[in-house]
């Protein structure tokens, strides 16, 4: 009976009737002057089934004091206390280091574990016994040993090359387990379930929905807040139940930015460059669980279309296309005819067709194989140019590199059933305008703008359809949709219609959001405004828009050639390497790995005498120094969080810039 009457209430949500502002199509839903009101309910059993568990073997280095006593569940919960930090890359690599040196696996790093290790590791890479090692060497070792293993996997730590580095390629691995999700946190053991709850919706009640968080970057910043990203389907539990014709609802924190920006205003840009991008709304969203929140505000959140078969239908008119989701730096590089060389790194959205999978062997053959005159003429039979032109025009004018330019994901590729052509589609905006990893990235070079380890990206930007078509769009589009003067009155317009909410959510928050949309640096207040540290020196939307389009217009006259992004001093793109996850990738060019952050600041530190190399007595002498400081209360050992610390405060900027190297 429960069913039948939440099966009812749902076909007259869907037809608006319980409410006359009830949007009835996904044109009314996804609006950006509206701010829908949400609220979720959720049993104190639900709640605490919708906090994932930490990793096995303790020592999880994010969960922190975010966690009930024990460890057993990461982040949030009622009765959770709250700690202080957003994630950060110390956090990151201290879970490799905890790995790597925890012998006993007590969740815990004593003083002979720590100092121990690093005389382990430097015996490892002084391979040739010369008393001394180089930068690269530290680089390069540190990435062996500080990788993040596959979930589940088998790896030996501090001992060879870590086969597990990444399923889908070289460097940082963003892979979950086989048939899980992708990215940071699923990449670090961390699976979100589905639990029940129930969702109202501008007044009206959908019952027995299921939801889970959803997020990697901005999951670890909100860790220890109740506001996180969710993900909901309505038809999970009550089979038809839909709103707006819709059974997905993505609602994303924005606590990577100040202004709550970024990422609507970035999928406006991709639309109005002819780009199939998923729509955006605002919501006003409230948690009730019984006992510990009463129809809590959690703040402002952004509601972005799922790029599923309903938005395939609403852009290309059919569902029958397939859509798949990729993270891997890999991108195309042929791995056989079994598509399970293949499933999770592409991470298919659709239930794929024998045809379909076959296309993609065939363009990955291409890509891995062809010589440069087969690819240029044979490309456009795979690859719709003209879209994927402005797909990257505007990904490059933008600055976005936690996407298909740096990491390998972030990105939707859509396989369109009639012109059997690949399409790419932007996704998880929230870094666009320059706010990742990029010291300067209103100067990022427009023909530069790639890994140089991104063979996908170096080879179909060289052809020259593609590489025209590509700067014909920035031509364009610097002439008409980037126009500082059209992003100021957007950031206008929209700023002034969610205020009202982002007071309500904290009063605290306003002067950094009111600072951001007048175009001034947000300063330290509050998750995005300078708490994430990979925010780093981004710039407001005003500011960066302006600069960007002038260091565009130069760089279009040849007056300038950018700032390339090649991962700089030692990143994606550094020549040289002796083997490992550090060896040349392809052109001789050295991946993406946490030694690339660490090992020079590592270097920097332990080389006191300044003559270039690091001795064993200098390597030693900073594990001891290290962990001195680190063990503030003399306890004798290090916690996660203590070590996470530690290495946030050694971490500078990355210099992700050097000369250029093969412009086109």
């Amino acid at each position: 009976m429960t069913r039948v009457v939440a099966l009812i209430t749902a076909m007259v949500a869907a037809c608006g009737s319980a409410s006359s502002d009830l949007p009835r199509t996904t044109d009314d839903l996804y609006r950006l002057d509206r701010i829908w009101r949400v609220t979720l309910s959720v049993s104190p059993e639900a709640w605490e089934g919708l906090q994932p568990e930490a990793p096995a073997g303790g020592g999880f280095p994010f969960g922190g004091p975010g966690g009930p006593p024990g460890g057993s569940r990461f982040g949030g919960g009622p009765d959770a206390p709250r700690g202080p930090g957003g994630f950060g890359p110390g956090n990151f690599l201290a879970m490799g280091v905890m790995m790597a040196l925890d012998g006993d696996r007590n969740g815990a790093l004593s003083r002979d574990e720590f100092t121990g290790g690093f005389g382990r590791w430097f015996a490892e890479w002084d391979a040739a016994g010369t008393g001394s090692v180089g930068t690269d060497q530290v680089r390069e070792g540190l990435t062996r040993v500080l990788s993040p293993p596959p979930p589940g996997g088998d790896v030996v730590r501090g001992s060879g090359p870590v086969a597990g580095a990444g399923p889908g390629g070289p460097g940082f691995g963003l892979q979950g387990q086989e048939g899980q999700r992708n990215g940071l946190s699923a990449a670090l053991g961390l699976h979100f379930d589905y639990v029940k709850a129930d969702l109202t919706f501008d007044g009206v009640p959908f019952r027995d929905v299921a939801v889970r968080y959803k997020g990697n970057g901005t999951f670890m910043d909100a860790r220890n807040t109740d506001k996180k990203s969710f993900k909901v389907d309505l038809n999970e539990f009550v089979k038809g139940q839909k709103l707006a014709g819709i059974s997905k609802l993505n609602l994303h924190n924005n606590i990577t930015d100040v202004a709550s920006l970024h990422e609507p205003l970035a999928y406006e840009l991709y639309r109005a460059a002819g780009v199939p991008a998923p729509r955006t709304a605002y919501a006003r969203v409230s948690l009730d669980v019984p006992g510990s929140h009463t129809n809590r505000l959690l703040g402002l959140y952004s509601l972005v279309e799922n790029p599923d078969s309903n938005w395939a239908d609403a852009n290309f008119g059919t569902r029958k296309g397939a859509i798949f989701k990729p993270v891997t730096r890999e991108l195309f590089k042929f791995q056989g005819t079994d598509w399970s060389a293949y499933r999770q790194a592409y991470d298919p959205k659709t239930d794929l067709t024998r045809k379909q999978e076959q296309r993609v062997y065939d363009f990955a053959r291409l890509i891995t194989g062809a010589d440069d005159a087969e690819l240029a003429r044979r490309l456009p039979e795979f690859l719709d140019v003209d879209e994927f032109s402005r797909f990257m025009a505007v990904t490059v004018w933008l600055s976005s590199t936690d996407s298909i330019l740096m990491m390998g994901q972030n990105f939707v590729v859509y396989l369109h059933p009639t012109t059997d052509r690949f399409l790419f589609v932007p996704w998880d905006l929230d870094r666009a305008f320059g706010n990742f990893f990029n010291p300067s990235p209103e100067q990022l070079s427009i023909r530069n703008a790639w890994a140089e380890d991104n063979r996908f990206l170096q080879r179909v930007m060289q052809v020259p359809a593609v590489r025209e078509a590509y700067l014909a769009r920035l031509e364009e589009f610097q002439k008409t949709l980037f126009q500082p003067a059209r992003f100021a009155a957007m950031v206008e317009e929209v700023a002034a219609r969610i205020r009202p909410v982002l007071a309500e959510e904290d009063p605290g928050k306003l002067a950094a959001f009111d600072r951001s949309v007048a175009g001034q640096m947000a300063g330290p207040e509050g998750p995005g405004g300078g708490g994430s540290p990979f925010r780093m020196n981004a710039k407001p939307i005003k500011v960066f828009v302006k600069e960007r389009h002038a260091a565009v217009a130069a760089q279009l006259t040849g007056a300038s050639e950018g700032t390339p992004l090649f991962g700089g001093p030692g990143g994606p793109g550094r020549p040289g390497g002796r083997g490992g996850p550090g060896a040349p990738g392809p052109g001789g060019m050295r991946p993406f790995g946490p030694g690339e952050i660490l090992g020079p600041v590592v270097f920097a530190a332990a080389d006191t005498d300044r003559d270039g190399r690091m001795t064993a007595a200098e390597f030693e002498a900073l594990a001891v120094r290290w962990f001195s400081e680190w063990d503030k209360e003399g306890t004798g050992s290090l916690n996660p969080e203590q070590l996470a610390a530690g290495l946030t405060v050694l971490l500078p900027m990355p210099d992700f810039a050097r000369p250029p190297a093969r412009p086109f």
